[in-house]
């Protein structure tokens, strides 16, 4: 009886120990082959048009940026780039989307500073900069300018300061809303002052500067794929720019640093972002092909007429964006919630 009764649990243990076996085996094979099947698609990536998403409206300083570099990628991966404006939220709607999106290399995400304030100015942020992306790399970097109207009663920075300072809260600080870079410098540009000034929001950076143009703000701090038309055809005062020193496109124009405001620097940088869990083999490619954008000659030219720069080719990489933004994330960070402000 007892023999008998082993020999059958010995019969069952072995079959149980045969499904399990071929079911490992099974999910073995099935992980296999979703390996090689990814691994097959990287090495073919692209096959169809690649889609980058902006979450501003088009003819912004993002969008031209984007559009700069789609065209010239396109030639590179062999399959158009297309830029897809999803704006709102501060390019958060856009950033959700693209952090939700199929990790194949074909949802890409175009972004400025924004993507390291979000965390401290959004309460509720559906994304996680550090975590829900794949870096591909940082391409863009565009210096900001202090600027004021033109009929302001002061000659240079030194007087402007003495002016803002002797007026405070009726200076009226212009921006192009919550959130913005113009924005984040205008705060900044207050607490290196230690001088509270009366802050006017606008709905992007076209209402911001036709009111400036038109006398009904005092100051306003923008970046220069917006402001050197303006300058250039006398429509408002230059004060200074925010880069730590002088730019091409100004030449003559000293920093704000230059001028005394010590360390200050602002400068809109652009990063390109995918899907957590995009083949690495993909990135690559990707990477590959936004750094042969960075040296088109086209480009350069385009980047150098609005008096942006060509970030560093050691910023050009996943690695480069990476340390950038989380060191961005910080100092912002910091900034914000001293300011107190918040978008939701």
């Amino acid at each position: 009886m007892f023999k008998e009764t082993f020999t059958a649990g010995r019969r069952q243990v072995l079959k149980s120990t045969g499904l399990a076996a071929i079911s490992f085996a099974s999910a073995v094979f099935g992980m296999g082959a979703m390996l090689a099947s990814s691994a097959a698609s990287a090495q073919t990536y692209p096959t169809k048009p690649v889609t980058l998403v902006v979450g501003f409206a088009a003819g912004g300083p993002t969008d031209i940026v984007a559009r700069s570099l789609a065209q010239s990628m396109t030639k590179t991966l062999g399959q158009a780039v297309a830029v897809d404006n999803k704006p709102g939220a501060g390019a958060t709607i856009a950033g959700n989307l693209v952090a939700k999106a199929k990790p194949d290399g074909y949802t890409l995400f175009i972004h400025h500073n924004g993507m390291a304030t979000a965390p401290a100015l959004y309460r509720k942020l559906p994304f996680n900069p550090l975590t829900d992306y794949e870096y591909i790399g940082q391409a863009v970097d565009v210096p900001m300018t202090l600027i004021g109207r033109q009929d302001l009663p002061v000659k240079n920075f030194e007087e402007l300061v003495a002016w803002i300072k002797a007026n405070k809260a009726k200076v009226n600080l212009a921006n192009a809303g919550l959130g913005a870079v113009s924005h984040l410098c205008g705060t900044l540009f207050q607490q290196t002052l230690a001088t509270d000034l009366t802050t006017v929001p606008f709905n992007g950076t076209a209402p911001a500067l036709t009111a400036l143009m038109g006398g009904h703000v005092d100051v306003l701090c923008d970046q220069t794929t917006q402001t050197i038309p303006h300058i250039n055809a006398g429509k408002v005062k230059l004060f200074g720019v925010t880069t730590k020193s002088r730019i091409g496109a100004l030449p003559n124009t000293p920093s704000l640093h230059e001028q005394g405001l010590k360390d200050f620097e602002v400068v809109v940088w652009h990063g390109v972002y995918a899907p957590k869990g995009t083949p690495k083999p993909v990135i690559d490619t990707l990477t590959a092909a936004l750094q042969t954008a960075l040296k088109d000659p086209e480009v350069m030219k385009r980047m150098k007429d609005l008096g942006a720069e060509i970030t560093p080719v050691s910023k050009q990489t996943p690695d480069g964006l990476r340390t950038h933004l989380g060191a961005e994330i910080e100092k912002w960070g910091k900034v914000i919630r001293a300011a107190g402000q918040y978008a939701d």
